[in-house]
């Protein structure tokens, strides 16, 4: 099918289960810091949402992480139709796909992913919801891009110079929050990312069980929620404390998986060698 490149005014609320190109969508009229584009494979009527980098910053051919690709669709006849429409994704490049259905693909098998929405008009107001003791010594803040480096060696998917950057533009561009100790070091903290979704988020390991992420998630919830984003995260199906986490704090787990999926095209061979 044909690709048609929309106007960013795209009404996503007809679509209750896509809360990533909802996210996404409303990143895209505050500004569009992270320069997306949204196509569908029709318009008015369309069967196929695909948010994706503009070309001007999807310049790194090897960079999955600002190479990411949403995409909703509610036939997987659909969706194969739709990359495989010219133009569409850039199979030249290494990219990350976060989609509601998974096409069949050989190579590493995609992450599943549940995802947790908190309804309602008040984020953070669950009966369960106990602030914890501070010492008063800490302080909460927003992350500084100065924090990029340790949020590079916490996050699973961190550890190298793309990642780095990445966050940097999370940090710089996006809401979060922190849990600073007496000298001003990150101890907890949560971020957001370009689709809206909460993370990536983290608690040193001598400052855990004390609830702070819980508290983190709690005050960014309602900080996502009073700039209109739906408050929601994406867990895992493995990541069973995260899940429980989430429902203790009034998140509903929706019925269907999300799934990532990364894709590196192949080495082209040096003619040189051999």
């Amino acid at each position: 099918p044909h690709s048609h490149l929309l106007s960013p005014k795209l009404q996503i609320q007809q679509i209750p289960a896509a809360h990533p190109v909802y996210g996404t969508v409303m990143t895209i009229n505050r500004g569009n810091p992270a320069a997306q584009e949204v196509l569908v494979d029709s318009w008015p009527e369309f069967k196929v949402v695909l948010t994706r980098p503009r070309r001007e910053v999807a310049s790194d051919d090897s960079d999955l992480y600002t190479n990411t690709y949403i995409v909703y669709c509610r036939d997987l006849g659909d969706h194969q139709a739709l990359l495989a429409s010219a133009g569409a994704v850039n199979w030249g490049q290494s990219f990350c796909i976060l989609g509601n259905l998974c096409p069949k693909a050989s190579g590493r098998a995609p992450q599943q992913l549940n995802i947790y929405v908190l309804f309602g008009s008040t984020p953070g107001s669950h009966p369960t919801m106990t602030a914890p003791k501070l010492d008063p010594a800490m302080r909460l803040s927003s992350l500084d891009v100065s924090h990029a480096d340790l949020l590079n060696e916490t996050w699973s998917f961190g550890g190298n110079e793309k990642s780095r950057k990445y966050l940097a533009t999370l940090i710089r561009h996006f809401p979060s929050i922190c849990l600073l100790d007496a000298a001003g070091h990150p101890v907890s903290w949560i971020a957001s990312y370009p689709f809206g979704a909460m993370g990536p988020g983290y608690t040193l390991h001598e400052h855990r069980r004390r609830g702070y992420m819980v508290m983190l998630i709690n005050l960014l919830a309602k900080r996502l929620h009073a700039l209109g984003y739906p408050s929601y995260g994406l867990v895992d199906v493995e990541n069973y404390s995260m899940q429980r986490l989430q429902e203790s704090q009034g998140f509903q787990h929706q019925p269907n998986l999300w799934y990532i999926i990364l894709h590196n095209p192949a080495p082209v061979k040096d003619s040189l060698k051999g």
